[in-house]
């Protein structure tokens, strides 16, 4: 349901209201002189109505204009203008402004709990929606906001370290870009437009911090690991295969695997390899 379209309510310059009230005023005052009580009257009641139609309207601001609980439309020229008489007006700030969520607490894909908040710049667009079609706009973005945080956090992990998969440490331009398409499809029917959604805070809950950090630390080893051991493998390769293609040395079957064997174990090794040196045996 699309609801109110904002339109453009009726207005007319301000200052040349302002001077057709003043010479209604003035027509009023020499009427009474000329003892037209009648006419004086009238011409005092047609300038309070028009005064009452009297509204400023700020820069990036909007006037939402209602009559008899009508919509009339709404004024975003700004400067004084006069508009619709005895209406009931609502300025609606169109200004850029920034929410900043609350720290939520919420579990990952994974299940587990972790700390995430947001902050969300947005502005109005569209006054007739604000004011009619939700309850309070401003609050309507703050609850949204952080349901589309929620939401947004429970489809991914906190980190992986695998090259394929999105996470929320690893990813975060992806994870914002997906955060501000859901918030922008939640906030349309109050007439906002979603201008940045970006993470300000991630981190695991206190009560697994801890454990979550060793796991990390571990995980991180675990893929360093692969990544020496799948380098070696081919380190080791190169080398066997320079040495036979250039006739440096002819190598069975098993000094190939005592020579790979040496290789890993030098360059997988934490510490420095020590060499040990064969110089022969004493008898032979």
């Amino acid at each position: 349901m699309d609801g109110l379209r904002e339109k453009q309510a009726w207005r007319l310059n301000g200052f040349l209201g302002i001077l057709i009230i003043a010479i209604l005023l003035a027509g009023a005052v020499f009427s009474i002189l000329e003892q037209r009580f009648v006419i004086g009257g009238i011409l005092i009641v047609l300038a309070i109505t028009l005064a009452s139609g009297i509204t400023l309207v700020q820069p990036n601001q909007s006037v939402v204009v209602m009559f008899l609980g009508k919509y009339m439309g709404t004024i975003r020229q700004e400067g004084i203008a006069l508009t619709i008489p005895f209406t009931v007006r609502r300025t609606i700030s169109l200004r850029v402004r920034n929410f900043n969520s609350n720290r939520l607490k919420v579990n990952d894909v994974n299940g587990n709990p972790i700390e995430i908040a947001a902050v969300i710049v947005f502005k109005v667009v569209d006054a007739a929606k604000a004011v009619f079609d939700v309850d309070q706009y401003e609050k309507f973005v703050e609850i949204q906001s952080e349901t589309a945080i929620r939401t947004v956090a429970t489809k991914y992990p906190y980190d992986s370290y695998e090259n394929n998969d999105l996470s929320l440490r690893g990813n975060a331009d992806e994870v914002s870009q997906e955060l501000l398409v859901e918030l922008q499809e939640r906030l349309k029917v109050a007439g906002v437009e979603v201008i940045e959604a970006r993470l300000t805070h991630l981190a695991y809950s206190t009560e697994i911090a801890q454990a979550m950090l060793q796991r990390q630390q571990a995980s991180a080893i675990i893929a360093a690991r692969k990544q020496i051991v799948d380098g070696a493998v081919g380190m080791a390769e190169d080398a066997i295969q320079r040495l036979e293609k250039e006739g440096i040395v002819d190598l069975d079957e098993e000094r190939k695997v005592a020579m790979i064997n040496n290789l890993l174990v030098s360059i997988v090794s934490d510490n420095g390899a020590q060499p040990v040196i064969n110089t022969g045996s004493l008898y032979q």
